[in-house]
């Protein structure tokens, strides 16, 4: 039950930072996310120096986005099981052991590989767990969403302002000197996250079942709650197809004949487009109104894609991805049906499994992307990713609607709640 009536005034991101508890898990989050991000571009340019091939190289970054959802799906039952504090401080320090190892100057190209994977298997396990952490530090009310808001408006940040200064790290330390940076955020995170929240019992206890057993249930049981499997393919879906532009950022610089500069400004448009909106509607709009704008924005967050089908220079491109990229500030509003939806002893292992589909189900977008790119102009490939990804968004946004508190049967409300029950 929310905790902020929908009528109430906006709390603003202020009173979200009112609260030590999220001060410091704010902080976490954007030391340890900066550090990734430097260490992503790091070590993407240590293996291609180590092997001199472009596809290793590339596979490096692939794998920050694959195991999510091995991680997302198999681990899922930590993020209830223990408490949530302990849960958070043993992934920061496993994940500085891992980027520790990549120091060492005998660890082979194939170790590293596997060093990133299990650092990004790692990754879903954090997030979920800090997702379903912030209902207990800020409640599952507005300033919940308010605080879920700054983290997604941080993450959009610091992967500009991280691939910023990990080239710039670049140009005067070695690539494992700049990696070392990432296992001081790490360590910080960890830090932060010890001694500036509190310790809180696990959300569920374990029952005696074995952890891959109880992962592999709860997603069972948050996939076949009808409301909540609309909501993930919302928040899954339209993330598919708006990932085709940047994914195609380069080749479409090459065929509108733009330069380097250009390719920088396509890639950070979107982001742009994201934080504005997202700020503004965090601050100015009332918990009702955002609730009010999820599906007409969500239905037409896309339709800016359209626009590629002219093949547009510059100026127009750029406008359609800023505007592609504020449809996203429907996630705002989406991010409250969501915890409503969720009993509280599944909200670790639901957040968790929400994250790994997202990133995975983004990878998937990317490499389709490119795959329809080798048939077909990429300006044609980004249009139709526009128009293919409305047409889906209106086919999730009718399920929402039909699974709307108050829309489903009798029986259908009576199956879902005998479905949380045995979760318990």
């Amino acid at each position: 039950m929310s905790q902020v009536s929908s009528s109430a005034p906006p709390a603003g991101y202020r009173a979200v930072f009112a609260v030590t508890e999220f001060r410091a898990v704010f902080a976490a989050h954007l030391l340890s996310l900066l550090g990734v991000v430097v260490s992503e571009l790091a070590l993407t340019v240590l293996v291609y120096d180590l092997t001199g091939s472009p596809l290793l190289s590339a596979l490096t970054f692939a794998l920050g986005l694959l195991p999510y959802v091995i991680g997302g799906t198999l681990f899922a039952g930590v993020a209830d099981r223990y408490p949530a504090r302990r849960v958070l401080v043993v992934c920061d320090l496993v994940c500085a052991a891992c980027v520790a190892v990549m120091l060492v100057p005998a660890t082979p190209v194939a170790g590293l590989l596997a060093l990133r994977c299990l650092v990004a298997a790692v990754a879903p396990v954090f997030t979920g767990t800090r997702m379903a952490a912030l209902t207990d530090i800020l409640g599952d009310g507005d300033l919940y969403v308010l605080g879920r808001s700054l983290l997604r408006i941080v993450s959009q940040s610091a992967m500009l302002i991280g691939f910023g200064a990990g080239g710039v790290l670049l140009t005067v330390l070695s690539p494992r000197g700049a990696i070392t940076v990432t296992v001081v955020t790490f360590l910080c995170s960890a830090v932060l996250l010890r001694f500036g929240t509190r310790d809180r019992p696990a959300r569920a206890g374990s029952g005696g079942g074995a952890l891959l057993t109880e992962s592999l249930a709860g997603a069972r049981l948050v996939l076949g709650d009808r409301r909540i499997r609309a909501l993930m393919l919302l928040f899954w879906l339209p993330a598919m197809f708006v990932v085709a532009p940047e994914a195609l950022a380069a080749p479409y610089v090459a065929e509108i004949g733009a330069g380097p500069a250009a390719l920088g400004l396509l890639l950070c448009a979107m982001a742009v487009g994201h934080v504005g909106a997202e700020l503004f509607v965090g601050s100015a709009l009332r918990p009702r109104t955002r609730s009010r704008i999820v599906l007409p924005v969500a239905a037409v967050g896309l339709l800016p894609l359209v626009v590629y089908v002219v093949r547009p220079g510059l100026p127009l491109a750029l406008a359609a991805l800023a505007l592609a990229g504020m449809g996203a500030a429907y996630v705002i509003g989406l991010d409250q049906w969501f915890v409503d939806a969720v009993p509280p002893e599944l909200r670790g292992r639901a957040m968790t499994l929400l994250t790994a589909g997202l990133m995975t189900i983004q990878g998937a977008g990317m490499a389709l992307a490119g795959l329809a790119a080798e048939f077909f102009p990429v300006h044609y490939v980004v249009a139709g990713s526009g128009i293919i990804g409305t047409a889906v968004a209106l086919l999730v946004v009718a399920e929402v609607r039909r699974t709307a508190p108050g829309q489903m049967s009798d029986t259908e409300r009576r199956d879902g709640a005998d479905r949380h029950m045995t979760s318990r």
